[in-house]
């Protein structure tokens, strides 16, 4: 089949340079070698050893690693994950604490589809996971979904962001991360004007590209410079057969991670030859700050050809969101539909992938809806990373969300909380 063996050429080529590193460990640490007082052998082990772990985590999906968390009273309460709604693109998972009192933040995390997996905002499910009662959307790898469960494309997804809201119920807040603020604004405009009792109380987008012309960045121009033909050539393969979606077609995570690491090559480069020093030094650990962020950056998943080929051609190129005419099954969806759920957009100054302004447009689109449930925040020096799981996140941007979504709860909000208007929100920052 077409593309099947290009797909099975670059796992092959992934495998191999797995074993090559496992194998110049294993050589380079053969115990008559410790006699040896050869500099390049200990060079040779430690190469192997960052070769070996780097293309091994490239098909594993990370785990949650969240086991506890601290409540008001100083004791661990153990974190159970419990799926809540299982559906065969994604799950919506609950962080269930046990022995914990319900708390009235309930705040659904919706995590982007865009090459990596939900766990990317695992230091942000976290830092909320103290305050508030934590759900979070988990998209499965596209490789693993069998052929027989059809298309997964932007209205799908989109459909599925609004069976999760209905299922939390009203009372819920949402923040969206990245890739999914579009569609989760689009989805609050479906219930809005289909099921408006199921509408959440809040929304916070952060670093998302609502209208990506506002503001034009490295991705943006990509978009503007290959034809639809050209993208899918050039991108869209066929799933090989060591997976259960045998045949389906995906944009290979292997190939987004090209991508991801040629945007940014010498400093990529760099952290790597610094690590492989600190191994031969006996510096590095399992855990160390290299590979807490690349066990996560390296590993990828596929993403389904009509979902990548979908978000280009109607969110990119048309500018659907931007220009308030996207459809879901041929029914415009209105934003100006809007009218009672808060919306804050969050971005970062320095942020190279959703540039400052490709966000913020949506609180013009949110016409039927008053400004003093709009806010907006630019977080001063912070890039892409930072504005949702960096220090700017921790230090700056999560108070103000906390605040937000007690400003909005329809409950009387703590003391030190204070309602977040669109000019209190811009002088903070």
């Amino acid at each position: 089949m077409k593309y099947m063996m290009t797909y099975d050429l670059m796992e092959s080529a992934r495998n191999t340079n797995e074993w090559i590193g496992a194998t110049a460990k294993a050589m380079a640490t053969y115990p008559l070698f410790a006699l040896s007082m050869d500099p390049t052998i200990r060079m040779t082990a430690a190469w192997g050893e960052v070769m070996e772990r780097t293309f091994a985590r490239m098909v594993d999906k990370p785990d949650w690693a969240v086991r506890s968390v601290v409540g008001t009273d100083g004791q661990d309460h153990l974190v159970d994950i419990v799926k809540v709604v299982e559906r065969p693109f994604g799950d919506l998972l609950h962080f269930s604490v046990r022995r914990r009192e319900p708390l009235k933040r309930k705040v659904l995390l919706v995590a982007p589809m865009s090459g990596h997996y939900a766990t990317l905002l695992r230091s942000t499910l976290k830092s909320l996971l103290v305050d508030c009662d934590v759900y979070v959307t988990d998209w499965h790898n596209a490789r693993d979904i069998p052929v027989s469960e059809g298309k997964f494309d932007i209205e799908d997804y989109t459909l599925y962001l609004v069976d999760f809201m209905r299922e939390l119920g009203p009372d819920t807040h949402v923040i969206a991360v990245c890739q999914p603020v579009p569609l989760a604004l689009a989805a609050t405009a479906y219930l809005a004007a289909e099921d408006p009792e199921a509408q959440p109380r809040s929304l916070t987008l952060i670093g998302g590209p609502v209208d990506p012309d506002a503001a034009p960045t490295e991705v943006t121009d990509f978009g503007r410079r290959v034809t639809m033909g050209q993208l899918e050539q050039a991108a869209i393969q066929r799933v090989g057969f060591t997976y259960k979606g045998a045949g389906r077609l995906v944009y290979p995570g292997l190939l987004q991670l090209q991508s991801f690491i040629s945007m940014n090559a010498e400093r990529h480069s760099k952290a790597f030859q610094e690590q492989i020093m600190r191994v031969a030094r006996g510096e590095a650990s399992d855990h160390d700050a290299h590979n807490r962020f690349y066990d996560e950056y390296l590993a990828v998943m596929d993403m389904t050809s009509e979902f990548y080929l979908s978000t280009v051609e109607r969110l990119f190129k048309n500018g659907e969101i931007a220009k308030n005419e996207f459809e879901i099954n041929g029914k415009r969806v209105d934003i100006g539909a809007i009218t009672r759920v808060a919306v804050m957009t969050v971005e970062g100054a320095n942020d190279d992938i959703s540039a400052p302004g490709q966000c913020i447009a949506a609180l013009d689109l949110c016409t039927g809806l008053p400004d003093s449930k709009k806010a907006s925040h630019l977080e001063p020096g912070a890039g892409h990373y930072g504005i949702f799981a960096g220090k700017s996140w921790r230090l700056n941007i999560r108070p103000l969300v906390l605040d937000f979504i007690d400003a909005n709860s329809g409950d009387t909000p703590p003391k030190k909380s204070k309602p977040v208007a669109v000019a209190a929100v811009k002088a903070a920052s």
